[in-house]
């Protein structure tokens, strides 16, 4: 089985209008003086809530893994099971006006995902399967690895030093996965904690712009496992994709 063309317009508009209703959210509540915290809590409830009403309605025969919400053991006999992330990156969107969050919204048939979007709301800017996004041009200089701002893990530390690559400082995962797609970084590596909703979407869009996607090791990310617990992966171009993969398994 595979996914439909409704499928993917599905994920992309998903991802849209949760995106929109985060941004309406944060504006409003930032107005009336709420603190990050009370920011956070509230995007997280209503950016769900939305997520899990509207495909309750438009794909009522489907499970749903959510980060925000109870993981219930009839995904893994289901034949489709979205995965989502209705607000990657709650720090970033506590701190107005930072523009390094995201929306996930990903369709998992035979552990792979097969149709996905990735909202970065506060860019007004949306990236799915179909229409897949174009990869730009190879930049010619030193590789570019993106990280986090606060933490800069082993694997990303290993290939900037093996490559004499620049660092990149972004936020949410969907955020530093949509760089690599749109060309502002090169690679992409995470080790040490994840879920399946933090990459599922992102793999997705990233594999549809012709990225290389695994997990560290090399093997291939799978998706609706009983544990989500998915702790690594590496997306980048495909021209750094052996260099990494050598660096990293030595």
């Amino acid at each position: 089985m595979t996914a439909t063309a409704d499928d993917h317009a599905l994920a992309r508009r998903l991802a849209t209008e949760t995106g929109r209703l985060l941004v309406e959210l944060r504006d409003r509540m930032a107005e009336d003086g709420a603190d990050q915290w009370a920011l956070k809590d509230a995007g997280d409830l209503a950016a769900h809530r939305f997520i899990m009403e509207t495909l309750s309605s438009e794909r009522p025969d489907d499970a749903v893994l959510s980060e925000e919400g109870a993981d219930r053991r009839e995904r893994l006999e289901a034949t489709r099971t979205w995965i989502v992330d209705p607000l990657d990156g709650t720090r970033e969107f506590g701190e107005p006006p930072r523009v390094d969050w995201a929306v996930h919204i990903a369709l998992v048939i035979g552990g792979q995902p097969v149709a996905g979007a990735v909202a970065l709301p506060a860019e007004d800017l949306t990236l799915g399967t179909d229409p897949s996004p174009v990869l730009p041009e190879a930049d010619p200089s030193s590789p570019r690895v993106i990280v986090s701002r606060t933490r800069r893990p082993p694997a990303a530390q290993m290939l900037a030093k093996e490559l004499g690559a620049e660092y990149i400082e972004m936020g949410s995962a969907g955020a530093k996965a949509m760089a690599v797609v749109r060309g502002a970084a090169d690679i992409y590596a995470h080790s040490g904690g994840q879920y399946e909703w933090d990459s599922c979407a992102p793999v997705a869009v990233a594999r549809a712009a012709g990225l290389h996607c695994s997990r560290l090791d090399g093997s291939a990310m799978v998706y609706n496992n009983p544990d989500p617990y998915l702790p690594d992966l590496l997306i980048c171009r495909t021209e750094w994709a052996d260099p990494c993969l050598e660096i990293l398994n030595r």
